[in-house]
């Protein structure tokens, strides 16, 4: 038998014993025990098989040439930082890995630092990075969206829903010095889901006309919390919706 195959199916295996027990124990408990007894198994699970675990599969990925000024990752992170990754169903926690901007691509190092991958992106349903909760939408699911296929940081999900869109790409600048130059350059663009359908604003005044039905409240609710939208959109659109969803129920 191939040896991969071998360690694969004696950890499974094991696993399902391990699952078996810990449910069993867990039987008169509640939900939350069982789950955690599930988690459990599958770190276990995922510690065992290392550099062969699932997750670590897709294209080989390579880093950019160092000419190019700037880079390409998000919170401009040039270096693997531990994330959790909600991949085949299965839930990776302490992965070493990336997220590529121009490549809009989550990128794995191995436990044992051989080599890195892109994960397939299909198979990625989020991935928590960084403080910022990305989800995966594909657009062949949603009708009329000017939504685009790809990773969204999830800013606020209730009654509304907020999506904060980063990519970046490289461009070519002229310089008196050096000739051409490349650099990355970053774009955000930002999204609301209300009533079920997703729309774009890129300012306060435009996010104000989308919650034009409570615009009124929301202007004195900015005044009265000095919220400064220039200063931190992020933060500032995410307060405005929360309270706008608050004034809705």
């Amino acid at each position: 038998m191939n040896k991969n195959i071998y360690l694969f199916s004696t950890v499974l295996l094991f696993c399902a014993f391990f699952c078996q027990n810990l449910f069993a124990q867990a039987a008169l408990s509640d939900s939350s025990s069982q789950q955690n007894a599930l988690n459990n198994a599958i770190i276990l699970y995922s510690t065992s098989l290392g550099n062969q675990a699932p997750i670590y599969t897709g294209p080989e990925y390579y880093f950019y040439d160092p000419h190019i000024k700037g880079n390409a990752y998000f919170k401009e992170v040039n270096g693997f930082t531990k994330g959790s990754v909600y991949y085949d169903g299965i839930l990776y926690n302490n992965i070493s890995m990336l997220y590529d901007l121009n490549l809009d691509q989550v990128v794995v190092l191995l436990p044992s630092h051989v080599s890195k991958f892109m994960l397939l992106k299909e198979r990625v349903k989020s991935f928590d990075f960084l403080g910022a909760h990305f989800i995966n939408i594909n657009v062949d699911t949603l009708t009329n969206t000017v939504l685009k296929s790809g990773f969204y940081n999830q800013l606020y999900s209730g009654k509304s829903e907020l999506l904060g869109k980063y990519s970046k790409s490289i461009q070519t600048t002229t310089s008196s010095i050096t000739g051409l130059e490349n650099y990355f350059s970053q774009t955000k663009d930002y999204y609301i889901k209300k009533s079920n359908v997703y729309r774009s604003f890129g300012s306060q005044a435009s996010l104000l006309d989308v919650l034009k039905d409570k615009k009124k409240e929301l202007k004195k609710y900015i005044k009265a919390n000095n919220i400064v939208y220039n200063d931190n959109p992020e933060e500032a659109m995410v307060k405005i919706t929360t309270y706008y969803d608050h004034l809705s129920n």
